[in-house]
């Protein structure tokens, strides 16, 4: 499977920069796979979708302010972006220029505040020590870790919008997208309905959107990330009538729970086109990167063709795309 196939042009100006004032006032194009039909409407009126039994699973991980600035002793700039804590305090990491750092650079993030390269691992990874508490360091120096293609820093509302509003397991570099545009009045909404919430914990790393470098699908691998599912999440899930995930990422824990049986551990499942959904009925997403593991993921989902044309809709109807953009519920 050719890695060019699932590349579409994307419009610049159609990539959200900023979040929309009401997170429930997005465009929301409906993907029904059996009749190929797409439909507008607005988040808001999901309850329109919804019936009785069915249940919503939501991504109950929390972004952490992951991107530190520092430079090194020469004053070359170098970007961090913290992904997990390791063994014995130290940190995995992700910077920037990474090939012409050596291991043991110290790398000065504010007054008397700094990280040391201890281990180059692969690429841009390394192992990183700090000088002093890791958590007071990114609650005091981090920033919200905003996607590339936004093209601007963060400011103060990003630490809010660039987080769902039922976050609560800190550990993600990215924020669950599709769960952006929920707020406390609709899941009560929803609720009322009849339909059922529950939540699982799957902390996104850089496996989400590391880019596909193969030019045969196939023979890319994702980066793991660790997830975990309460044995009442699973009862419910089991239980229900139609499973709606919310999210890419509540996707692959579920479908990581089919395959392996296991409720906590590590989630590496790669789901491209020709994978056969064991647990998920519905979909909620946002627009993806061309060539993106989510975007083969949705196509996997719907298949190629309906995506595309779905993508070709919203692209001609201007869509706002990625992170901070509209949704999409695939039925």
């Amino acid at each position: 499977m050719n890695l060019s196939d699932f590349q579409y042009d994307l419009p610049q100006e159609l990539i959200a920069q900023f979040p929309v004032e009401d997170r429930t006032s997005a465009r929301l194009l409906i993907v029904n796979r059996q009749t190929g039909e797409l439909k507008h409407s607005r988040f808001n009126r999901i309850t329109d979708f919804l019936q009785n039994r069915d249940v919503l699973v939501l991504n109950n991980t929390r972004v952490f302010k992951a991107r530190l600035l520092g430079h090194k002793s020469t004053g070359g700039k170098v970007e961090i972006l913290l992904i997990r804590e390791a063994i014995g305090g130290r940190w995995e990491a992700m910077i920037s220029h990474a090939k012409r750092i050596p291991e043991g650079t110290t790398i000065d993030i504010n007054e008397n505040v700094f990280a040391t390269i201890e281990k180059k691992i692969a690429g841009a990874k390394v192992m990183l020590s700090f000088n002093q508490d890791a958590m007071k360091i990114i609650e005091a120096c981090g920033l919200v870790p905003l996607p590339h293609y936004i093209k601007r820093k963060p400011v103060a509302n990003d630490e809010r919008r660039y987080q769902t509003t039922f976050a609560k397991s800190i550990g993600s570099i990215a924020a669950p997208t599709a769960g952006l545009h929920f707020t406390d009045d609709l899941l009560r909404e929803i609720k009322a309905k009849g339909t059922d919430i529950t939540e699982l914990t799957l902390h996104i790393g850089p496996g989400t959107f590391k880019p596909i470098r193969s030019d045969c699908v196939e023979e890319h691998e994702m980066e793991a990330e660790f997830f975990q599912i309460s044995d009442v999440a699973i009862s419910e899930i089991k239980n229900a009538k139609r499973v709606f995930a919310v999210g890419t990422s509540v996707c692959r824990a579920l479908e990581t729970y089919a395959k392996t049986s296991e409720t906590n551990g590590w989630a590496k499942l790669f789901i491209y086109p020709g994978y056969q959904f064991a647990l998920i009925d519905c979909l909620f997403t946002n627009f993806h990167l061309p060539g993106s593991t989510p975007l083969l993921l949705v196509c996997a989902f719907a298949g190629k063709a309906l995506i595309f044309k779905a993508y070709s809709e919203a692209i001609r109807m201007n869509y706002r795309f990625l992170s901070y953009g509209d949704a999409m519920l695939i039925v």
